[in-house]
């Protein structure tokens, strides 16, 4: 029966050892956003339910903000956010920033482009799938659908 265990305990061990590891959500990201948009600071609450603590900058320049973060023209919402070494455009969910984090792509960031309703800041109900890409060297492509 010791046999048994111990075998059982090295496969274990070894098969863990292939895992690729998962890195945390980082606990802090900086929001670049316009003053007077009250949706941006609904969003920061929705990470800060979520343990990330926002730091809000007001009166960025938006337009080279979402340049330093190689954002693809027609991707954009009302603000980009900073998060570890990767950048988030718009609303997106807190599900796919983990997501992202759980995955740890070679990529510049993920975005939700225009401001859906119902998504994380935006009022309302969910009207359609929430579809985010993921964005570098200014392509994009499919991520996930929420």
């Amino acid at each position: 029966m010791l046999r048994n265990f111990t075998s059982t305990l090295v496969a274990t061990l070894l098969l863990g050892a292939t895992v690729p590891a998962q890195a945390a959500v980082p606990a802090e990201a900086t929001l670049y956003k316009n003053p007077d948009c009250t949706c941006c600071d609904e969003y920061a609450r929705h990470l800060e339910r979520h343990g990330i603590q926002v730091t809000i900058i007001d009166d960025a320049n938006m337009g080279e903000i979402k340049q330093q973060a190689r954002l693809p023209y027609g991707l954009g919402s009302c603000h980009t956010m900073s998060i570890g070494n990767y950048h988030v455009e718009g609303h997106v969910p807190y599900d796919a920033i983990a997501e992202l984090f759980r995955q740890q792509p070679a990529i510049h960031g993920i975005t939700l482009p225009g401001m859906p309703q119902g998504s994380p800041g935006m009022p309302g109900p969910q009207r359609s799938p929430f579809e985010i890409h993921q964005f570098t060297s200014q392509q994009a492509e499919p991520f996930m659908t929420l």
